[in-house]
């Protein structure tokens, strides 16, 4: 069975420990295995026994389906049970969402957050592509409500977020309040302190940016090693380039590679 879940159970401790692991890709295609259903996931959640448990959610995902991480976060919403997130590595996509179900929500120094829209694969002709568009639509009105009803931005702040594809650290998660704590620092966090956030978008145009500089030393390169061409014999000075670049040490060939990639990079 391909479960992106697992169980831990520490029955040494008192009370009991129960720990939720979600790590790797939270696939639709799991939901097709008939051992592999929401009903499973709820009987597991709840364990065996009358008494509730208090459980710790670990979670390391890039993110998948949205429709079975909107079941988990139901699941755990409605849990009795005190429930307490732990983001371990990366909570990105889907997996961000089903983080906001925690009562509180604890992040690694060195985890990472991730929203941005929703996507799926669209064929047929204008009205197909049209229903999926409405469809992308209502999904992302779905999720901003988790994230808001964790962090209470508003929806126009929280939907550029996701427009943008926002990547936070855990500092600027806890900041933005998608986060509450950090994890193993003894004293609270300090929200002055700048986490770092940074989104497609900014990284693209900080790229283009560069373009004419870059174009620039491009072309002085390529003049000189004409003149190269033509007197071989000649003492051409090395060309000097700032410090903070290394263009005079890349072939001509492949900055403009590099260049093109830039540019059609989306």
């Amino acid at each position: 069975m391909d479960k992106f879940w697992r169980w831990v159970v520490n029955e040494a401790e008192e009370p009991t420990v129960r720990t939720l692991h979600l790590e790797g890709y939270i696939a639709e295609s799991s939901w097709f295995d008939d051992d592999i259903t929401p009903k499973q996931f709820k009987t597991e959640l709840y364990g065996s026994g009358s008494r509730v448990d208090d459980i710790v959610v670990k979670i390391h995902s890039p993110g998948g389906d949205t429709f079975a991480a909107a079941q988990i976060y139901n699941m755990l919403k409605e849990y009795p049970g005190k429930i307490s997130v732990h983001i371990d590595g990366l909570a990105a996509s889907a997996a961000s969402v089903i983080a906001m179900a925690g009562d509180e929500v604890c992040v690694s120094p060195l985890s990472v957050i991730m929203i941005h829209n929703p996507a799926m694969l669209i064929a047929g002709e204008v009205a197909d592509l049209q229903v999926g568009i409405n469809l992308l639509t209502e999904v992302k009105e779905s999720i901003i409500n988790a994230y808001q009803t964790k962090t209470g931005l508003s929806r126009a702040k929280i939907s550029h977020m996701m427009d943008s594809e926002t990547w936070m650290s855990a500092h600027k998660a806890i900041e933005l309040k998608f986060a509450d704590k950090i994890l193993y620092e003894s004293e609270p966090v300090d929200e002055s302190i700048g986490g770092f956030i940074f989104d497609q978008m900014t990284v693209t145009n900080a790229l283009r940016n560069k373009l004419p500089g870059i174009q620039a030393r491009m072309k002085y390169l390529r003049a000189s090693e004409e003149e190269e061409l033509k007197e071989p014999d000649s003492q051409i000075p090395q060309v000097k380039l700032e410090p903070e670049t290394v263009v005079n040490q890349i072939p001509i060939a492949q900055l403009e590679k590099r260049l093109e990639l830039i540019k059609n990079w989306r």
